[in-house]
């Protein structure tokens, strides 16, 4: 059974004449009216086009496409023909867009209606725009993929584009209770996109479930879907804890043992812990250097203009400027030699399993959190699912993140589908999330 807002329901309900793009549309507004003032997820609405968009989807009949009707939020780092690209900053969006970002191109033609876009932080970086956590808007929503998160969310929409430079997918879905989906560096053009660094930035997906993700992952990629999964088929998978790169809150620790127990009696999932903790702090410091040496090449204009800058974003591209070039080649080099001994290592285990973020949301809106746990996984360029379901005793969202190898996605949402799954049925019912035990 989907939650209501889900992709998938909404997909068959558009299929089955039950509603129609308008309906689908109409209900995407009146949601944004319901839940704007607080929320604050949108940077534009673009009424007239989406309603003009629905129209259009009608009147040539379908449904055609498997994203047909579909209300879809782009993060404002993306370019949609027709309205400015801001990119968190004063210094951008001026001029409408020309032309449609690749993966916007995707959207349409895989049938979906481009709703308007949602916020980012500063180019992607730390400095976070107004946008509020919908489960409680006292704590951060994450960033920098922040407003599409809370979009999905506050169930507005049931998909969304966002992007993942550091842990800017994975630890706002984490802090707003969805799923998300990092796809492996260079699998979708990145033309239309406002990042940060060539070798570390990629597309990624927000949805409500692990399903929902999978889904529009076919949609976009062209996969054919496969059949019902098998639940009985036994799964070798590696557990990560964070590996010391900074410590975990005791919730997020005590969800994490929460699912490798559960996962161990009866699911047919075996768990060996990540050994390689050195490999992992080694990517991290990597990560942040190549990061850095890039940002300051690719947004060397914007330095020009540093009043108009945030401090953190000044600094990023002050320290990537005084990265040597020969310390940016050995970082990518030892990136690469990191990727290959993680291959090598993945010919034995589905995926890795470990927490998405350090803890659940921390309070206030200044700050977006660490993206720490996403910096190694990152550098590797590899596909990660962030699978929500679990929850702090105040009821903060606590995600885990599964890390998978590149060219093998479909089996990476079958297990991640599994564990969702699991979560949900331990809770009792299977659309209520698993409540971390209280100390």
């Amino acid at each position: 059974m989907n939650s209501p807002n889900s992709l998938l329901e909404l997909t068959a309900r558009l299929r089955d004449g039950i509603v129609t793009p308008h309906d689908a549309v109409a209900e995407s507004l009146k949601r944004i009216a319901d839940t704007e003032e607080s929320i604050r997820a949108w940077v534009r609405v673009d009424e007239e086009g989406a309603v003009g968009q629905a129209s259009a989807l009608k009147t040539a009949g379908g449904p055609k496409g498997p994203l047909w009707g579909v209300p879809v939020a782009v993060k404002d780092l993306i370019d949609v023909q027709g309205l400015p690209t801001g990119c968190g900053s004063p210094l951008k969006g001026g001029v409408a867009a020309q032309v449609d970002a690749d993966c916007v191109r995707l959207l349409r033609e895989a049938g979906a209606v481009v709703l308007g876009k949602t916020v980012t932080t500063e180019f992607g970086y730390f400095s976070p725009g107004p946008t509020r956590n919908p489960v409680n808007i006292e704590h951060t929503p994450g960033g920098s993929s922040s407003g599409s998160a809370a979009a999905v969310a506050a169930g507005v929409v049931p998909l969304a584009l966002g992007t993942q430079t550091a842990g800017s997918l994975t630890r706002p879905a984490s802090y707003c209770g969805v799923a998300g989906f990092v796809t492996a560096h260079g699998q979708f053009s990145m033309t239309g996109v406002t990042g940060l660094s060539k070798s570390l930035d990629s597309l990624g997906l927000l949805a409500r479930s692990v399903k929902d993700v999978h889904y529009a992952w076919d949609a976009l990629s062209g996969h054919k879907a496969s059949g019902p999964l098998d639940h009985r088929t036994p799964v070798d998978l590696l557990l990560w804890n964070g590996s010391g790169l900074d410590e975990l809150t005791p919730h997020m620790a005590e969800a994490l043992q929460h699912t490798s127990s559960l996962l161990s009696n009866g699911h047919q999932i075996h768990l060996t812990e990540w050994a390689d903790h050195e490999l992992i702090r080694d990517l991290a410091n990597d990560h942040a250097t190549v990061m850095a040496a890039e940002a300051a090449a690719e947004r060397s204009d914007e330095l020009r203009n540093a009043e108009a800058l945030s401090k953190p974003f000044i600094d990023l591209l002050a320290t990537g400027r005084g990265i040597k070039e020969s310390e940016y080649h050995a970082a990518l080099a030892r990136i690469a030699a990191a990727r290959r001994k993680f291959l090598a290592l993945m010919e034995r285990f589905g995926a890795v399993l470990g927490p998405a973020a350090l803890g659940p949301a921390p309070l206030g809106i200044d700050a977006t959190g660490s993206p720490i746990l996403s910096r190694p996984w990152q550098a590797m360029g590899l596909p990660v699912v962030s699978i929500p379901g679990l929850r702090s005793p105040s009821g903060m969202p606590l995600g885990l993140q599964l890390t998978g190898v590149p060219g093998r996605e479909p089996q990476l949402f079958d297990i991640g589908e599994r564990i969702e799954d699991a979560l949900r049925a331990s809770a009792g019912h299977p659309s209520q999330p698993v409540l971390t035990h209280q100390q």
